[in-house]
């Protein structure tokens, strides 16, 4: 392509896309350039502390744990307090904890304090969403969540190769740098980024008044709650990146730096291919998207039953890598074109704790098939929910009203700039203040998913 190609490329790219959501965009990169906790908490935990790999995954179980039970109460404060009041008491609250963590040294402290850092860690993300759907045009918010996407991927990558110098150095001060650089993004968000919720419009004379958004309404939304439940079944088979992949390897007699190696593909291929990629989805069907990346995800994980060497399974991550890249930000769009305005913050609440009870199932049940029926038999079940999946978005949207896309290659009209009172006008991740508190390197998704991308 030539440089007026790219120029062109990278204009359709970011144009139209209102300042705030820029402002936005820039927290999360900030905020992910720090996660330094995601990269060394095991091994700080094991070599720095002395305690055992069982005692540091009940820690990053008990962070999950936390993410888990704040979702729904971030959905919540979402909708009642606004959305930047949600994001500056999660940052916050997010800084000290994890501050403080750094300092506790009994077992029970810590477990515990890991706990609260995974509550307010998790509480940005309905919130992040929710604002994105409030600022961004219905027809750039595929775009919008992939950059962001984009941007925690990039910061992550950035962040894990730093981690290992400050490791060095001091965990502790690795601990600091988070804490600082959240509470920068707090500060970001705080002069920079308004609030978006959409007000209640004034009603007519006799008019009755719209119901209100509860968590039972959410509950007893059908099409809605079914879509939830396929995002688990897809979250499931991508946190497999995560727990069952090392297992799979170190059983095939390969080392963790091979491990290391196969699963950084996954986010160098993030970083080079989530832009072009979402300039080429971005005109497309999302049930279609959604139906083909579920079965790519499935059987590309179905094709590690086949891998034994460090190639092998790098290549299928490339294939499920793909899917990822299309999934992630089409599920994202998928979730808000069916939440209402005034109750987006409970509706992404919702979605929220599926990723997060993803990520607490994930391990046990690669741990039970792999011990009784061996990994090939995990990879065989991978395939199986992602033909499952494929199968469910099928019967649930193909009568699902959708936007139609703009022509490919049109320009994107400019956006006009979001004001408190403009409702129509959410990445991932996972993706953070912190992440969890992975025993080995997160997938790309499951970073995204268990993080709220400020």
């Amino acid at each position: 392509m030539s440089v007026a190609g790219l120029r062109k490329a990278a204009h359709e790219t970011v144009a139209g896309l209102p300042r705030e959501f820029w402002w936005l965009w820039t927290s999360t990169l900030v905020n992910r350039l720090g996660a330094f906790i995601a990269t060394f908490m095991a091994l700080y935990l094991t070599l720095d502390r002395g305690y055992s790999a069982s005692y540091a995954g009940l820690v990053a179980s008990l962070h999950g744990l936390g993410g888990v039970v704040s979702s729904l109460g971030a959905g919540v404060m979402t909708d009642r307090l606004g959305r930047r009041p949600t994001m500056l008491i999660a940052q916050l609250s997010t800084a000290v904890s994890v501050a403080v963590l750094g300092f506790m040294v009994h077992p029970v402290a810590i477990a515990g304090v890991a706990f609260v850092v995974g509550m307010a860690s998790n509480a940005s993300r309905p919130a992040v969403q929710a604002m994105m759907a409030d600022i961004v045009r219905p027809e750039d918010r595929v775009r919008a969540f992939s950059l962001n996407y984009w941007a925690i991927n990039l910061g992550f990558a950035v962040s894990s190769a730093g981690a290992g110098f400050i490791a060095e150095y001091s965990y502790l001060a690795g601990f600091m740098g988070e804490a600082a650089l959240t509470l920068l993004c707090a500060v970001v968000v705080f002069l920079k980024v308004p609030e978006s919720r959409p007000e209640a419009r004034p009603l007519a004379a006799g008019a009755p008044a719209p119901d209100a958004v509860r968590l039972t309404t959410v509950l007893r939304d059908g099409r809605y709650m079914g879509v939830v439940g396929l995002s688990f079944l897809v979250a499931l088979i991508f946190q497999q990146g995560y727990v069952g992949l090392p297992v799979a390897m170190g059983t095939d007699g390969l080392s963790s730096s091979d491990f290391g190696t196969a699963i950084a593909v996954n986010g160098v291929l993030i970083v080079v291919l989530q832009i072009p990629v979402t300039r080429f989805i971005q005109h497309r069907d999302p049930r279609l998207l959604l139906i083909l990346s579920s079965l790519v995800a499935g059987y590309g994980f179905g094709l590690t039953a086949f891998a034994g060497s460090v190639g092998a399974y790098a290549l299928t991550v490339c294939v499920w890598t793909l899917a990822e890249i299309v999934n992630a930000p089409t599920q994202t769009g998928i979730v808000v074109q069916l939440s209402p305005a005034h109750g987006r913050g409970r509706y992404q609440g919702v979605y929220t704790m599926s990723w997060s009870v993803a990520a607490l199932v994930a391990p046990l049940m690669s741990g039970f098939v792999i011990d009784h029926y061996g990994a090939a038999w995990l990879w065989r079940t991978c395939a199986v929910l992602g033909t499952m999946a494929a199968v469910g978005y099928w019967l649930l949207m193909r009568n699902l009203s959708l936007p139609q896309p703009a022509p490919a290659g049109a320009a994107p009209p400019v956006a006009p700039a979001a004001t408190a009172t403009v409702p129509p006008l959410p990445v991932s991740p996972p993706l953070p203040v912190s992440p969890p508190l992975p025993v080995s390197p997160a997938t790309a998704t499951e970073r995204a998913a268990s993080e709220p991308a400020v």
